[in-house]
């Protein structure tokens, strides 16, 4: 698995848990937000992945 699908993977399951913590997800409907927050995270991890290395050629 690529880094930073463990990344977006590893704080995805952060925010489920926190989720659950505080009633906003059940284990029942658990299925349905994973997939849902586990590509919000990666799309934004691997944008600012191509905005940095945007900056870092550009200097």
């Amino acid at each position: 698995m690529e880094k930073l699908q463990k990344q977006a993977l590893q704080v995805a399951k952060e925010i489920i848990v926190k989720f659950i913590e505080v009633g906003r997800i059940s284990p029942s409907n658990f299925s349905e937000n994973f997939d849902t927050i586990y590509n919000d995270v990666l799309k934004t991890i691997s944008s600012g992945e191509e905005n940095s290395c945007e900056k870092g050629a550009s200097k």
